[in-house]
């Protein structure tokens, strides 16, 4: 005798049917290495033996002895909150400028967008180069007109401002995300309040504002989870101002100089494939994680005021 469904559950395994793609997904690429993560936290791992149970000791090990976890927990929230708001700042300045122009839009849309296209590795080399304290151009000029330059790279002070100059000069993706939300909002509005006397500023505040918050929103949400993943870019350009050669078999310690550019995704690397500390690279990986779903629900809130009651 043949088995026959009934009619609720055929569409409950067509739904199945249709969400197994990102269940599939879903369950290989985030929910295993998750549990995988958790799993590893409380045992001591160095890829080559068996692991074993230690309980928390890899979290009192991160917590109270670890060194570096505190600079690079700092370096990281400090990009976070200072890199995203400026990038969402300057992206929706060029995508009001660009937006405004009369003329020659295409060259100005082309010229902003084109660094964004450079790979992240050779934008961060030739960057570097152009703030070489020594030889760059940049101090150069700056030496020209009178103005005692930094040392960019090479000073704890300046190594975290300068890479998130090396964020804005490619900026952009969020100016042509920005450029989309611009040119949606109602010539309508613009119109009305025309009518109504409205001036630039008043124009922005109660029509363009109102209509690019969620734009706003998805700008912000993203660029917090992209830059708690910060680690190309840091890499690369502590390595490059240090002056030091990379070839085979070279041991990379990052943070130069003085631990100023060390992001938790460097430490967890670090910790995880150079020391072979797989326990603690999994805590360090947990809490990045708690961190950035924090801030996210954080931001998600209709009361944080990037989003109004209607959205």
């Amino acid at each position: 005798m043949a088995l026959s469904l009934s009619t609720p559950a055929r569409r409950r395994l067509r739904v199945l049917g249709f969400l197994s793609p990102w269940l599939i997904g879903f369950s290989v690429f985030f929910l295993y290495p998750l549990i995988a993560t958790v799993y590893f936290s409380f045992m001591h791992y160095n890829q080559i033996k068996e692991p074993t149970f230690v309980g928390l000791k890899n979290w009192r090990y991160v917590f109270e002895q670890m060194p570096l976890f505190g600079p690079a927990l700092w370096n990281t929230l400090w990009l976070v909150v200072v890199m995203v708001a400026l990038r969402v700042v300057f992206g929706l300045s060029l995508g009001l400028l660009v937006t405004k122009l009369k003329s020659g839009v295409g060259f100005f849309r082309t010229a902003f967008y084109l660094p964004y296209l450079a790979p992240p590795v050779a934008a961060t080399v030739a960057f570097v180069f152009l703030l070489n304290p020594g030889t760059g151009p940049v101090n150069e000029i700056l030496s020209k007109i009178g103005i005692t330059a930094p040392t960019w790279f090479n000073d704890p002070t300046w190594a975290k401002p300068s890479l998130v100059m090396l964020s804005l000069w490619g900026i952009g993706d969020l100016m042509v995300i920005f450029m989309a939300a611009l040119l949606d909002v109602p010539k309508e509005q613009y119109e009305a309040a025309d009518l109504d006397g409205a001036g630039a500023w008043a124009k922005f505040r109660y029509v363009t504002w109102p209509s690019i918050t969620p734009i706003v929103m998805f700008a912000v949400v993203t660029g917090v989870v992209q830059t708690m993943q910060y680690y190309t870019q840091a890499l690369v350009a502590g390595k490059i101002a240090s002056g030091v050669s990379i070839g085979p078999g070279t041991v990379i310690q990052p943070g130069y100089p003085d631990h100023s550019t060390l992001t938790v995704p460097q430490l967890v690397y670090s910790m995880g494939f150079q020391n072979f500390n797989t326990g603690a690279a999994c805590v360090l990986s947990l809490v990045l994680f708690a961190i950035a779903m924090a801030v996210t629900m954080l931001l998600m809130r209709k009361r944080s005021g990037l989003l109004s009651a209607e959205d």
